[in-house]
């Protein structure tokens, strides 16, 4: 009994190994394609091209992060700004979004790459702060046009400028951190080690 158990084991653990080394390739690619056309759809854009990849790791309440900030230019080599993931705690778990600024640090879109959220409340933060035309709140919901270099944005409930998602504060909370955290990682990729030991590592694609 002992040995056809074991056997059991053996063979199942076998096929598992196998069925997620066949899959393992076609998940990176599809991660990979929604990764590049989600940059396009923040920076708006469909003729660009992604000139770097810089991870930037900072400190932030004590936990070590990293940011991705994928630089972007036209056809023409002109600087466009950048996409930059961004990852946060929300109410249910890690909230990551991918948000794209102009080269004067304002909002051009954003997309929710991951999140753990309840579905109905904080899951839409995946449209709520997105602009009416878009299928989002709109207006004092709405972060696209804002740009965090002018203060950095909170609900409207701390005393901000953005409406958060209707009995999802904690979520409206985390989302805007990881815009403002983004735009941090995008406009100071070099900080002074004693005021939040930022380290860049350029990857150039």
């Amino acid at each position: 009994m002992v040995l056809v158990l074991v056997g059991v084991s053996v063979v199942v653990g076998f096929i598992l190994a196998y069925v997620n080394h066949i899959t393992e390739g076609p998940i990176a690619e599809k991660a990979k394609a929604t990764l590049a056309q989600g940059i396009k759809d923040v920076m708006k854009v469909d003729g660009l091209q992604v000139t770097a990849d810089d991870t930037v790791k900072t400190e932030v309440d004590g936990k070590q992060l990293a940011y991705v900030v994928h630089k972007t230019a036209d056809k023409s080599g002109k600087p466009l700004g950048a996409a930059v993931e961004s990852t946060t705690t929300g109410f249910g778990g890690d909230l990551k979004v991918l948000v794209g600024f102009d080269n004067d640090g304002k909002i051009l879109g954003y997309t929710i790459l991951e999140t753990s959220e309840t579905p109905g409340l904080g899951a839409k933060a995946d449209k709520w702060f997105q602009d009416a035309k878009d299928g989002g709140k709109g207006g004092k919901s709405c972060v696209i046009g804002l740009s965090p270099k002018d203060g950095e944005l909170k609900v409207s409930k701390d005393g901000g400028q953005v409406d958060a998602i209707t009995a999802s504060t904690i979520t409206s909370r985390a989302f805007l951190k990881a815009i403002n955290q983004a735009y941090a990682a995008y406009s100071k990729q070099n900080v002074d080690g004693a005021s939040g030991a930022s380290k860049q590592e350029n990857k150039k694609g």
